[in-house]
């Protein structure tokens, strides 16, 4: 019994030795382990957490246009993947205007723009010739196909965004936090929450290859949710979300090409076992420090 697990790592690691296409899922994995929760953190404080879902779904809109385009029409695109990337920047820019429109209501937003995704979504998934593999990839996720030109596109994302958050990071943290004390600095918060919305759908796009649309909500949130219980402030917070999500996604690649199984739902399962685990372990210790406190 203590030899099998030995024996599983050993076929997985030989298996990223030696095939190119695990190479690109593990590269692919580590990025989006990283761009998802340091997105998601500043997601949570601005308490959009349903924003990733939206945007996941209008990018679909534009991947499933994207089929139609070249199974229908026959039309040299390219990887529906450009088109969906273009939707989520759509999405993310008609989230502001419509959050600027109803100011009093401004979580409105977020449901109208999920229903367009998901209605043009239906309406060119059915025009493309229905439900098929390429589209059960899209909603679930299937990082263990991703191509060199995804990695590329992937890779040069995660260099621009992080460069981005480093020179940026103390306003977008203000802005964050709190919008009226930026303004009295000078910030410039539209221009903030613009720039960063786009880069938010830009990166949900990018994440619905690794776990689809119906998962991606999950990648970028709970992770954050894990650390918010043992990070001591919010750098902490944000350094431990990016371990556990990167801790997820490398447990869910092993397990996903050990037992072939499907690869974005394992990443989540595991994302939630380690959420489940950690709210367990504190709890235990927190116990066990009152009772000494108490004795």
């Amino acid at each position: 019994m203590g030899i099998e697990p030995l024996i599983m790592a050993s076929s997985f690691i030989r298996a990223l030795i030696e095939r190119e296409f695990m190479q690109l899922a593990l590269i692919t994995g580590v990025f989006i382990g990283f761009l998802a929760p340091l997105i998601g953190a500043f997601v949570v404080i601005k308490r959009l957490s349903l924003i990733a879902d939206t945007l996941s779904h209008f990018s679909l809109a534009g991947l499933a246009i994207g089929m139609y385009f070249i199974n229908i029409l026959s039309l040299p695109i390219g990887d529906p993947l450009y088109i969906g990337m273009v939707f989520g920047i759509i999405g993310a820019l008609l989230i502001e205007v419509l959050r600027g429109y109803y100011r009093n209501y401004k979580e409105i937003s977020m449901p109208i723009v999920i229903s367009i995704g998901t209605a043009l979504s239906a309406l060119f998934i059915s025009l493309s010739g229905g439900f098929n593999s390429s589209v059960y990839n899209y909603l679930f996720g299937s990082i263990l196909t991703v191509g060199r030109n995804f990695v590329i596109i992937i890779s040069l994302v995660t260099l621009v965004i992080l460069a981005l958050v480093i020179i940026f990071y103390k306003q977008i943290v203000i802005v964050s936090f709190d919008e009226a004390y930026a303004r009295l600095l000078g910030i410039s918060v539209r221009k903030f929450q613009i720039v960063t919305t786009i880069i938010l759908g830009i990166v949900v796009s990018l994440a619905i290859e690794t776990v689809g649309v119906l998962l991606v909500g999950s990648l970028m949130i709970i992770p954050v949710a894990t650390a918010m219980k043992v990070g001591r402030s919010f750098k902490s917070t944000l350094a431990l979300a990016i371990i556990f999500s990167e801790a997820s996604v490398l447990l869910g690649l092993w397990f996903s090409y050990i037992f072939s199984i499907p690869s974005g739902a394992t990443i989540v399962l595991f994302n939630i076992a380690i959420m489940v685990s950690v709210v367990i372990l504190k709890k235990f210790f927190f116990n066990r420090s009152l009772k000494e406190k108490q004795s």
